[in-house]
């Protein structure tokens, strides 16, 4: 099992200083990854600064040499995917091959999407994520791209260079289980890295969910099980190892693949570096 911490990109995490800073010790006190949100807007934060995630992940790049950087998760729909192309890559290179890409329709959607004049169909937001990713794979390869599709198009078009990890970084799916298209959608990644409508975030989900949650994402992958699959869960621990133990022994034995270590949402502490980073200082938890 490996392990990440995970921070908003608002509040104290807007800085690409703090970031780095925190990524810095991350990788010193011996965890596995740093993932960022990636949000432009979210009401519920309004009145903080917020950052951009890929800055942000630049930051960290530049001060780490080992640890896994990527976004939990992208609103994929959001972008272009000839942008989110870019900026994937870019990053990739910069950091060696380090990256992992959270993708989904991200949320809140009228925050995200509506506030902005686009449409926040469901539907239509998961149609344009699975033709953004399905294109992304395709610029990322460095080779000539022809596509015309529903929400997209690309003619004879080469981006380069190539992602450092190829065929591209490692593609995680997020959404809410027990709902099951997005994790059917995961099936066809690289991984899923769920959240829970039972457990807010901050909070280790229930282990027989977990298990319920795996057997599906089994039976989806069953012409593809040799390929890795990572499964991402997360939630707050204590520094106390046999605490921390019995919260995430149970989930890495049901089939997780990560622990992402989160703070609750609704306290004070969520985008605060000094009260993140002296968890992060602690280690990650000893399973």
């Amino acid at each position: 099992m490996r392990f990440s911490v995970n921070i908003p990109n608002f509040g104290d995490f807007a800085d690409p200083r703090n970031v780095a800073t925190l990524a810095s010790a991350a990788e010193e006190a011996g965890w596995d990854g740093l993932f960022v949100w990636d949000h432009v807007l979210h009401r519920k934060h309004q009145g903080r600064p917020f950052g951009d995630p890929w800055m942000l992940l630049t930051a960290a790049a530049l001060a780490t040499s080992r640890l896994r950087l990527g976004t939990l998760l992208t609103p994929v729909p959001r972008y272009r995917p000839q942008q989110l192309a870019r900026q994937v890559a870019t990053l990739d290179r910069l950091s060696g091959g380090r990256v992992t890409l959270g993708a989904g329709l991200g949320g809140p959607l009228d925050d995200e999407y509506r506030s902005f004049g686009d449409t926040a169909e469901p539907r239509v937001l998961a149609e344009r994520l699975d033709e953004g990713l399905e294109l992304l794979r395709c610029f990322w390869s460095g080779e000539p791209v022809n596509h015309h599709g529903r929400h997209y198009e690309a003619h004879d078009v080469t981006l380069l260079p190539a992602t450092a990890q190829q065929p591209g970084p490692p593609v995680w799916i997020g959404g809410f289980w027990p709902r099951r298209a997005p994790m059917r959608r995961a099936a066809r990644w690289d991984g899923a890295a769920p959240l829970f409508e039972t457990a807010l975030h901050g909070h280790a989900p229930d282990v027989t969910e977990v298990r319920d949650l795996v057997a599906y994402l089994r039976e989806q992958r069953a012409d593809d099980a040799g390929r890795p699959f990572d499964l991402v869960l997360g939630g707050a621990t204590p520094t106390d190892a046999a605490k921390a133990r019995d919260i995430v022994g149970p989930l890495r034995d049901a089939g997780a693949t990560w622990w992402d270590e989160r703070q609750i949402q609704d306290t004070p502490e969520l985008d605060r570096l000094a009260p993140v980073l002296r968890r992060v200082e602690a280690g990650p938890p000893a399973v």
